[in-house]
């Protein structure tokens, strides 16, 4: 096998990048949490004057857990999930705003599995398998958006001992070989 063969085997034909919908900016949330600040610290002192002063640490608490919540809202701004598929092999590339972390599985062998969850209120979880190992991708998904990209990577990964025949550049690669 030449290395051209084996670039082009590697190439991915599938790809798909996720990410979660954070509409919240940075200014935009230190607006919301001074606006509540202000509102909430005016009305704790509006209570301390007239001799309720326990109220202005329960303000401090709701406002600091607030701006926790905060926090960890603007940094799922920097999650990245990206899955490509080549005739060779699956790659899932997790990205956070902290570490990066990728996992190559073989496409051959690879499974894409939507687990439903154990109750009404919990999501559904969408896992990619492989040799004992499994990884959950689209977690932040709406329900009807994981299922949809479960059905399409079905189609391309096809199930366990089972490639699909894939379609590359319009030319079927089975006929291209």
């Amino acid at each position: 096998m030449t290395d051209e063969t084996t670039r082009a085997d590697q190439e991915p034909f599938f790809q798909v990048e996720l990410q979660p919908n954070c509409a919240l900016t940075p200014a935009t949330a230190l607006f919301f949490f001074a606006s509540l600040c202000t509102v909430s610290f005016s009305i704790a002192g509006l209570f301390a004057l007239q001799g309720f002063w326990p109220v202005f640490p329960f303000a401090g608490l709701e406002m600091l857990a607030l701006g926790w919540a905060l926090r960890l809202s603007l940094r799922a701004r920097f999650v990245r999930q990206r899955i490509s598929v080549s005739p060779q092999q699956v790659v899932i590339e997790l990205k956070t705003h902290a570490s990066e972390e990728r996992l190559v599985f073989p496409r051959h062998w690879a499974k894409v599995t939507l687990r439903a969850s154990y109750t009404a209120l919990h999501p559904s979880r969408l896992l990619i398998e492989s040799h004992g190992r499994a990884c959950e991708i689209g977690g932040f998904l709406r329900e009807e958006e994981r299922r949809g990209l479960a059905a399409r990577l079905k189609q391309v990964i096809g199930t366990i001992n089972e490639s699909p025949p894939l379609v590359v550049r319009g030319v079927d690669q089975a006929l291209a070989r």
